[in-house]
């Protein structure tokens, strides 16, 4: 049996955490911003160096190629040579291309630094996340926590268009660049200052043939749906790549079964809430692309708002992103767990993009505009929210860096497929709109904007449907009323009783039987946190890590000894919980089921 050490960040004063979530939130708002700020950028970084249309494209690409094709890489970087060290390197290098590209000359060397921010974004984002996971383990403080990052990520784009527009009309578009160096300067300090360090657990192993089948995938796949998107879907190049990616995937995956230290291990993807979450990001942020890239021009051509209005124009969703993810989690996924947020979420967003659909020359900002972005955002801030938050929940710390990255790729290929299949759509139905005699250029291109918005609600409900029937009802991980499940050996997390890993009250209440002895499972005693030799009398209660599900409990003897039977191989949950002290838990990796392994636990004084 293994078990993890204990956390670095088990002891931090709260206050301090939440510093570091604002360090976390100021990298995470970097990486966010950059691509919507680049693409105001672009019309006037082409006047200046003279490249092509054809190249434009090139810009936004190199970005999108490096950074999706490197994210579990990255991620898994993180957990081998520790989170805050990639975290800090991750600022360091992205600061530095993004200089690179505010200085360059010409077209070569701004697409060679937008491909070294990506690769160094790849880096960045993971550990940004994992650090997060790791800081806000569980509670109500972890809702919070969660809220406030998804607030970030779903807003992002919206934010990068007001930020973007302001620093291209009243400056240059090379700051479009630089202030990249500002908020890399602010989380730097942060970090430096703030983080405790995260040291490799295990000596480093790379998985090598999963690194390159993995990177190569994503490559193919994002440079396929990259091409879908200039050249539209009858060029055989966009399905030769996108072919190849699909083999490079299905053979990363066979690999991941059979190498002892895979990439990314296959329990990080096939529990069901983990799973399911995953899922709910590549559908958000197919649709959020569609979004942010047809109403900008929706709102700059038709409604005649400049490039800082329209980011302006688009504030109302990002406060309703704002305020649903900081509380509507928080108060309902304790009680109801993550699967009706999630279809909720979907359902809301749904209504929204449906409600675009209805946009014409006529149109009108309070009245067209206003009601489906503040939906758009609850809906957007509710699903966002609770899956990033059920995504990382009860991960291994050894994995929270490559859980991580899984994310932020789902992130990244959900805004490739969204851009890609939504601007083809729109460009299908504008056509067809323009064969219709004395249909007007513009109102065509309205037609296919309402067309791409109809079929992202259609994804959008579809979604809601699949990721339901996934995740499970209720909340993963529950335990018993007096106990918590979080927490490692004599440096367990200390958390109010009642209290589970979502920060609500928990209502599972089960009489408990007595120890005896078994052939095997876990064996040990309960001994006071203080005294270090006293016995404690408490109930001890085995939770598989995979599902949640309860698979033993014992009352310990007058000498706090305790065992239990364990089922099978694998993770689990070992909680212990005492009257007039504070629950317990560790988590604890069983190799083999017929072994009387010894586990003491230390319960802590109330």
């Amino acid at each position: 049996m293994t078990a993890s050490p204990p956390s670095p960040v088990a002891s931090l004063a709260p206050t301090r955490r939440w510093w570091i979530l604002a360090v976390i939130g100021v990298a995470q708002l970097m990486v966010i911003l950059d691509n919507s700020i680049v693409n105001i950028a672009l019309p006037s970084a082409q006047a200046d160096l003279g490249f092509s249309d054809a190249q434009r494209q090139w810009v936004v690409t190199a970005y999108a190629l490096a950074f999706g094709s490197l994210l579990l890489l990255g991620g898994r970087l993180s957990d081998l040579f520790g989170r805050k060290a990639a975290f800090v390197v991750g600022l360091i290098g992205f600061a530095v291309a993004s200089v690179l590209g505010g200085l360059a000359p010409g077209f070569g060397l701004l697409v060679g630094a937008r491909a070294l921010q990506g690769a160094f974004g790849a880096l960045l984002a993971p550990a940004a996340l994992s650090l997060l996971t790791t800081t806000f383990p569980a509670g109500r403080d972890r809702a919070r926590a969660f809220g406030v990052f998804s607030a970030l990520a779903g807003s992002g784009a919206a934010i990068g268009l007001l930020l973007g527009g302001t620093l291209t009309e009243y400056f240059d578009w090379r700051w479009c660049m630089y202030v990249n160096v500002v908020f890399a300067l602010i989380a730097m300090v942060g970090a430096l200052l703030l983080l405790p360090a995260h040291p490799s657990e295990r000596r480093p192993r790379l998985d090598i043939w999963g690194t390159l089948t993995a990177s190569g995938g994503l490559f193919c796949i994002v440079f396929g749906f990259a091409t879908a998107e200039t050249d539209g879907w009858t060029s055989g190049v966009v399905y030769a790549f996108l072919a190849v990616g699909v083999v490079l995937l299905v053979a990363f995956v066979v690999i991941q079964r059979v190498v002892s230290a895979p990439l990314l291990p296959l329990r990080v993807l096939l529990d069901r809430h983990r799973g399911g979450s995953y899922l709910t990001i590549l559908v958000l942020t197919t649709g959020m692309f569609g979004v942010t890239l047809f109403l900008a021009y929706v709102l700059q051509q038709y409604l005649g708002l400049t490039p800082v209005l329209t980011g302006v124009a688009m504030l109302p969703m990002v406060a309703s992103i704002m305020s649903a993810s900081t509380t509507m989690p928080a108060l309902l996924l304790p009680r109801v767990g993550p699967k009706p947020l999630i279809f909720v979420g979907l359902l809301l967003g749904a209504g929204a993009l449906f409600w675009f659909s209805f946009l014409s020359p006529d149109s009108t900002y309070a009245g067209s505009v206003l009601g489906p972005l503040i939906l758009m955002g609850l809906g957007m801030g509710t699903a966002m929210s609770t899956s990033i938050n059920t995504a990382t929940l009860g991960v291994d710390r050894a994995d929270a860096g490559v859980a991580s990255a899984t994310v932020n790729t789902m992130q990244q290929v959900g805004g490739s497929v969204g851009t890609a299949l939504l601007s083809s759509i729109a460009g299908t139905a504008t056509a067809a709109a323009l064969a219709v005699a004395g249909t007007s250029p513009r109102t065509a291109a309205l037609a296919g904007y309402d067309r791409a918005f109809v079929v992202a609600s259609i994804i959008f409900v579809i979604g809601a449907v699949v990721c339901a029937s996934i995740v499970p009802a209720g909340r993963p991980h529950a335990v018993p009323a007096t106990a918590s499940t979080s927490g490692l050996g004599t440096s367990a997390r200390e958390l109010p009783v009642g209290q589970d890993p979502w920060g609500g009250p928990d209502t599972v209440s089960a009489p408990a039987p007595l120890a005896r002895p078994v052939e095997g499972g876990l064996v040990g005693r309960v001994l006071d946190g203080a005294a270090g030799s006293a016995s404690v009398t408490a109930t001890v209660t085995l939770i598989d890590a995979s599902d949640g599900a309860q698979v033993g409990r014992a009352r310990t003897a007058e000498d706090g000894s305790y065992a239990l039977e364990v089922p099978r191989p694998g993770d689990y949950l070992l909680v212990c919980s005492a009257p007039g002290r504070r629950p317990v838990a560790e988590r604890v990796r069983i190799a083999a089921v017929d072994l009387a392994i010894s586990r003491d636990l230390w319960a802590p004084a109330g």
